[in-house]
């Protein structure tokens, strides 16, 4: 087995991503009276008008920072690694995090629900949609790139599932009664973060110790 570096225990970041973003969907409601999480938007909870605001940055300190910096590392450590659909799709996935990173701080919700000022429009077709694509193309090119080397048919199925959960949440949120919007919701929102973990655990166990495959990647994938 080989050393772990920096870069690889830098991978734990994706988890604490995911606990800290866990742990601002559960207990930020708290500070919200009346928020019914079966109707609601986990976006609510961060409104610029939302009484839960605060609690919400504490509880979520971790989620943004630890997932950019997390899904970074394991672009630096994948390089001339996996294979090039893999790398293309990992690449996608941390140009997510970046567009919402950068953009939900920058364009929150107004208020709670959708108030259509200008600000809820950027926060839904310059935050929300490009996130949307960027997460399914990023996932379906490392499905792609999974299923066709079996040596990161894992990896592929864990985006498979993320995937799923994605449309699962897209799907209910459309077609569900209002009342179970929120439901519905959190498969979307769940996916990604999770799949950043799962990214950061992958990271943190070398991915497989995957520097001894790019040369079959390459016969493979040129």
């Amino acid at each position: 087995m080989n050393k772990k570096t920096l870069i690889n225990w830098l991978g734990l970041l994706g988890i604490a991503s995911l606990l800290s973003y866990t742990a601002a969907v559960v207990f930020a409601p708290s500070a919200y009276p009346g928020y019914d999480w079966k109707r609601q938007a986990v976006s609510d909870l961060s409104a610029a008008n939302a009484p839960s605001q605060a609690l919400w940055n504490q509880l979520s300190c971790l989620y943004e920072l630890g997932g950019i910096v997390s899904v970074m590392m394991a672009c630096v450590f994948i390089q001339g690694k996996l294979n090039k659909t893999i790398r293309s799709g990992i690449g996608c996935f941390a140009a997510m995090n970046w567009v919402s990173a950068v953009g939900y701080p920058l364009f929150p919700l107004s208020a709670s629900g959708y108030a259509g000022t200008f600000q809820d429009i950027m926060h839904l077709y310059a935050v929300t949609l490009p996130v949307v694509l960027l997460s399914i193309v990023s996932l379906a090119l490392i499905m792609i790139g999974g299923y066709r080397d079996k040596r990161y048919r894992s990896l592929a199925i864990w985006a498979t599932a993320a995937l799923a959960a994605m449309f699962i949440g897209a799907i209910g949120t459309g077609a569900a009664p209002e009342a179970y919007f929120g439901v519905f919701e959190r498969f979307s929102v769940f996916a990604a973060t999770g799949f950043n973990a799962v990214l950061g655990v992958y990271l943190f166990r070398g991915f497989g110790n995957a520097e001894s495959v790019e040369p079959a990647a390459k016969m493979v994938f040129s």
